[in-house]
């Protein structure tokens, strides 16, 4: 009755209109005034808690940096080498795209932050080179996506806050799946150019190369500092999300100046903005997980899942249909929270790697921000071509089978995953 009222009340609330965060925490809030003998005053408490996940200070900090790195310029001379490096190639331009958007997850963590960077400079120069639009859409706000895969990515902090899992292996386990994909589209790309005769731009000079790659390095010097730092032991995920903060600021500010002090404070709101939007998600969605954990939802799951006799093969299966039905409605961050409290235990008691079930959520909530209607990259990638969403989605729906067929071999082939972390030791 308990586990019923929870989630009644919860897509009750949703489809009447009332924003996520406070669905969960009115769902979570009811159920233990109703049913629960714990005191009321827990909810207090746990919401004050959730301020204390030392894992969840680096979310602020990435975001930050993203946002520095996002205004500051960067993303165009990443555009720019990744021009030079494979611009020749027939549809170089979109592989370049492809290029800039890995490079640029790499320094924000974040998916509409990188196609708001990417797509608003590589779609203007695709259309102008002479690529249809919606190909060049299409091909970015799949790209885009990207940007939750490859380290630092700002739902694997979430996932590893709500898993009490490391974030460091979660990192590790995000490089092989996401240059994969990134080559994969990479792949296709270059089939339809040949078949569509897509133009390629001249090749480079090794001296054009060499001024585009020396223009791009210290935006390139982030992701070896980030990852570096932490495998290192030089420092944990989150100082290292403070430090990459600081020195984004730092490149901005000072080395390629096209940030000034005036425009400094609306980059700390915007961040600030979607810091406490994010936050109080977070600190509701922590609420929620408190009532599963505390009626013991998912322990009685996980015990049903059992004595079904359900396999791995089969729970991941059902746990991919289920995160992509949520994908199309909800966004990323609430998912994780929402249900990685009740997938957790079952994927531990079935033998599934925690690290390995974290990179399948991730690669689901990256289907996800391209599906309709809540796909969030389809209106950032609308806001930047002034194209209508209807148009947007029609462009990337094409895509969408190399991301399913993308998901299901990362589902089943868990070493694509687990390879390098476990390499590394971690």
């Amino acid at each position: 009755m308990t586990i019923l009222f929870l989630f009644v009340a919860l897509f009750f609330l949703m489809f009447i209109g009332v924003p996520v965060a406070v669905s969960l925490g009115l769902a979570g809030s009811l159920t233990i005034m109703i049913f629960s003998q714990d005191s009321v005053r827990s909810l207090a408490i746990k919401l004050f808690e959730t301020s204390e996940h030392y894992t969840l200070l680096a979310i602020p900090f990435f975001l930050l940096a993203g946002a520095f790195m996002t205004t500051g310029g960067v993303a165009r001379r990443l555009i720019d080498f990744a021009n030079a490096c494979v611009g020749h190639i027939r549809g170089g331009l979109a592989i370049g795209a492809v290029l800039a958007c890995m490079l640029f997850a790499a320094l924000s963590g974040s998916s509409p932050a990188t196609v708001a960077a990417v797509g608003s400079i590589a779609i203007a120069g695709m259309v102008r080179s002479g690529y249809p639009q919606a190909f060049g859409a299409g091909i970015v706000c799949n790209a885009g996506t990207l940007g939750i895969l490859i380290p630092p990515s700002v739902v694997m902090v979430v996932y590893a806050a709500a898993t009490e899992t490391s974030v460091g292996k979660l990192f590790m386990a995000g490089v092989v799946p996401g240059i994969l994909l990134g080559l994969g589209l990479m792949v296709a790309i270059y089939i339809i150019a040949v078949k569509k005769n897509l133009p390629a731009l001249p090749r480079a000079s090794f001296r054009e190369w060499l001024s585009a790659a020396r223009k791009a390095v210290w935006g390139l010097l982030l992701m070896v500092i980030i990852l570096g730092g932490i495998y290192s032991g030089m420092f944990t995920p989150t100082e290292a999300a403070a430090v990459a903060a600081v020195y984004s600021a730092f490149v901005a500010l000072f080395v390629y100046k096209d940030l000034s002090w005036r425009e400094c404070p609306k980059v700390l709101l915007e961040s600030g903005k979607l810091s406490i939007m994010l936050m109080f998600i977070i600190a509701n969605a922590m609420l929620f997980a408190h009532v599963l954990t505390t009626e013991q939802i998912p322990q009685a799951i996980t015990a049903w899942v059992i004595e079904a006799g359900l396999q791995p093969w089969m729970f991941l299966l059902v746990v991919n249909i289920v995160l992509l039905v949520a994908g199309a409605f909800m966004e990323p961050s609430a998912i994780i929270l929402i249900l990685a409290p009740i997938l957790f235990p079952i994927a531990i008691q079935l033998g599934i790697d925690p690290i390995h079930l974290g990179i399948i959520m991730v690669v689901n909530m990256e289907i996800g921000l391209i599906t309709p209607p809540v796909g969030l990259n389809l209106f950032v990638a609308s806001a930047v071509t002034g194209m209508p969403v209807t148009q947007v989605i029609r462009a990337v729906m094409p895509w969408l089978a190399l991301l399913l067929s993308f998901l299901l071999i990362i589902t089943y082939v868990p070493s694509i995953s687990l390879a390098l972390p476990n390499w590394l030791g971690m």
